[in-house]
């Protein structure tokens, strides 16, 4: 793999931003990593971190590279600060930059595939938000979407972090049933003709979001909306993550090798 640690000027932030990138590159003679690419643009996870991470943290906590290198997937890691991926009421406007900006301008940079169906996005905790709101808003442009142990309900969430809604959202009480709302989200997706993305949610069962999780995953089959549902014992930590970004890319729908 080839690893690009990327700063760029954001139009829609109004200040440089940050991404790692990791490319397949097909080695024969590296020793102790298995290798892969397909012909032509990559095939891309866009791979989100959580509240209290950056652009690195996968890279520094997991073995992503590893893990990807075999698959033959391009993975993009973007920085986006607390924001919750929203168009903060009193900051930059994030949700703009991942929906919309960074998919784009990962492509102009690099041998990215830009078809629906060899695009995923994934994330951890505000991470699992995020890459659940981009698939249920956008469904036209994700195959598959990941959210390990995901701040799924975040109408919820707004006590435990009172100085970070408040700047993101104003009024917290706007959240519900609005386009920040992963409930309404699936509910309008299942109201729609639009295409519907893979899902897939994991939590430990000892994590403090582990009923928000469950909340939701019997949502969106109530709903008639398909979900993978994946559980076991454990907490909101590293070690649980890094196991289950495996199981996440064994399940992706990738190409056939070739």
């Amino acid at each position: 793999m080839a690893f690009i640690d990327c700063h760029f000027y954001s139009e829609s932030l109004g200040v440089s931003a940050s991404m790692n990138v990791i490319l397949p590159q097909v080695a024969t003679t590296q020793i102790g990593l298995a290798s892969h690419a397909f012909g032509g643009k990559h095939p891309t996870l866009f791979l989100l971190h959580g509240l209290s991470d950056d652009h690195t943290i996968w890279m520094r906590r997991t073995s992503i590279e590893r893990y990807a290198s075999a698959l033959g997937i391009a993975v993009v890691m973007p920085a986006v600060n607390r924001s919750f991926y929203a168009d903060m009421a009193s900051g930059p406007k994030y949700w703009q930059f991942i929906s919309e900006e960074l998919p784009a301008l990962a492509r102009s940079f690099f041998p990215l595939a830009e078809e629906r169906e060899l695009n995923y996005v994934a994330g951890l905790s505000m991470g699992g938000y995020g890459a659940l709101k981009m698939a249920l808003s956008h469904p036209n442009q994700y195959a598959a979407a990941a959210s390990l142990s995901g701040a799924v309900d975040i109408v919820g969430r707004a006590t435990a972090f009172p100085n970070d809604f408040q700047l993101i959202f104003g009024d917290a009480a706007t959240i519900k049933d609005s386009p920040n709302d992963l409930f309404y989200l699936a509910d309008q997706l299942v109201a729609s003709n639009q295409v519907r993305p893979q899902l897939y949610q994991c939590c430990g069962t000892e994590d403090f979001l582990y009923e928000d999780n469950i909340r939701f995953r019997d949502y969106c089959h109530a709903q008639g909306l398909q979900i993978t549902y994946d559980e076991e014992p454990a907490t909101h930590e590293w070690g649980y993550w890094d196991r289950k970004i495996q199981t996440v890319l064994d399940w992706l729908p990738l190409p056939t090798k070739a």
